[in-house]
C-alpha cells in the first residue's frame, strides 16, 4: 500500500503562529503544521513558553529552526523534542538579510556539507525526525548541480524529507517577497531527481495557489506544501482531509465554531482579539457578507478591550456562519 501523502503547511514568519495554527488545525486533521522559524539561539536563550508553547490539538506539528551551529541546533533539538514537537525542520532556503548575516537560511546551500553536520547533530540529539526545507539553488549555482550534491549531503546525515521550494533564491539583489516571485519555478528538476532517488522522500514547494495543483504535484512527489493559498483563503483547508486523505473531514462551519470557542478561552488568559482574529479575515473569500466581515475586524478588533462580540458581530455578516454565533 502506498504511503499516505504529505499535505503540509508552510512555516511563514509573523503569519502561523499557534493561534493560526489551530485555526488551520480545526480546519483538517491531516495537515502537517509548521512554526515560524525560530533561530537556536532564542531557543537556548529565550523565554521558552513563548517561543515554544502550542495547544495539543496541533499535532502533528513541526517546529522550523533557524541556524547554522551544529552544538547549538543540537540542543535547541533536544529541548524542542523534550516539548513535545513532532518534528524538527532546518531552514537551509530563507533570503533574508537578516538570515543571511547570521550565516543560515538559503546560504546553507552553498555549504552542504555544514548543512549535513547540522542535520546530524540534530538527529543525534533528538528523537524525532529531522527534515530539511531548501531551495533549487542560490544566485549563480547550476541547480542540476546544486540540489543534488547539497540534499545527498544531509540525506547522508539522516534527513527524513526534503521540502524543496522549487526555484532559486537571489542572495542580492531581490527581498525576501521578490525572492518568493520572481525567481522561475522548475518544478521539473525535482520531479527528476525524486524519480532518480525513490528512495528519498520529497516534498514540492512554492507557487502553489490550489488544491487541484497540489494534488497534480502529487503524481510526480511525495507531499505539497501550501503558503501565501493556504493562509489567505483559509476555507480551501476544510477540503484537504477529503481530497487528500479519503476522511471525512471536520466541515467549515464545526471548524468555526470551533475557533470561537478557542477565541473566548484565549481572550480569558489575556490574548488581545486581533491576535487571533487577523487568521480569519480570508477565510470566507467570494462569499457574501466577506468584505463586511473583513472590514468589521480590522477596524473592531484592535481597539482596546475588544471582546468576544466584535467577532461574533462580524460574523453575522456571513450568512452561513449563523450558527456560530450562537456558540
Amino acid at each position: 500500500m502506498a504511503a499516505a501523502p504529505i499535505f503540509a503547511i508552510a512555516p511563514m514568519m509573523d503569519w502561523t503562529d499557534r493561534h493560526c495554527r489551530v485555526l488551520h488545525r480545526l480546519l483538517s486533521r491531516r495537515a502537517r503544521l509548521y512554526t515560524e522559524m525560530i533561530t537556536a539561539d532564542a531557543i537556548i536563550h529565550g523565554d521558552r513558553e513563548r517561543l515554544l508553547g502550542f495547544s495539543d490539538i496541533e499535532h502533528p506539528v513541526a517546529i522550523q529552526f533557524g541556524g547554522a551551529d551544529p552544538k547549538k541546533l543540537a540542543a535547541a533539538a533536544k529541548v524542542a523534542s523534550d516539548w513535545g514537537y513532532d518534528e524538527i525542520n532546518l531552514n537551509c532556503g530563507c533570503p533574508s538579510g537578516r538570515v543571511q548575516s547570521g550565516c543560515f537560511g538559503a546560504i546553507l546551500m552553498r555549504n552542504p556539507r555544514l548543512a549535513g553536520e547540522c542535520v546530524a547533530a540534530m538527529r543525534a540529539a533528538a528523537n524525532v525526525p529531522v527534515t530539511v526545507k531548501c531551495r533549487i539553488g542560490v544566485d549563480d549555482q547550476n541547480p542540476e548541480e546544486a540540489l543534488p550534491r547539497f540534499v545527498e549531503s544531509c540525506a547522508a546525515a539522516g534527513a527524513d524529507n526534503f521540502i524543496i521550494h522549487a526555484r532559486k533564491a537571489w542572495l542580492s539583489g531581490l527581498s525576501p517577497a521578490e525572492n518568493r516571485e520572481i525567481p522561475p519555478l522548475d518544478y521539473p528538476l525535482v520531479y527528476r531527481y525524486k524519480r532518480n532517488h525513490p528512495e528519498l522522500k520529497i516534498t514540492v514547494n512554492g507557487g502553489i495557489t490550489s488544491l487541484d495543483a497540489a494534488l497534480d504535484h502529487l503524481r510526480f512527489v511525495d507531499g505539497v506544501m501550501l503558503g501565501r493559498a493556504a493562509y489567505q483563503n483559509p476555507a480551501i483547508l476544510a477540503e484537504v482531509d477529503g481530497r487528500f486523505f479519503g476522511d471525512s473531514g471536520r466541515g467549515l462551519e464545526p471548524a468555526i465554531r470551533s475557533y470561537v470557542d478557542y477565541i473566548a478561552a484565549r481572550l480569558h488568559e489575556g490574548v488581545p482579539l486581533n491576535a487571533m482574529t487577523k487568521h480569519i479575515l480570508g477565510l470566507f473569500q467570494g462569499q457574501r457578507g466577506a468584505r463586511q466581515f473583513r472590514r468589521h475586524l480590522s477596524e473592531n478588533a484592535t481597539r482596546k478591550g475588544a471582546g468576544i462580540a466584535v467577532l461574533l458581530d462580524a460574523l453575522a455578516f456571513v450568512q452561513q456562519t449563523s450558527p456560530a454565533r450562537a456558540a
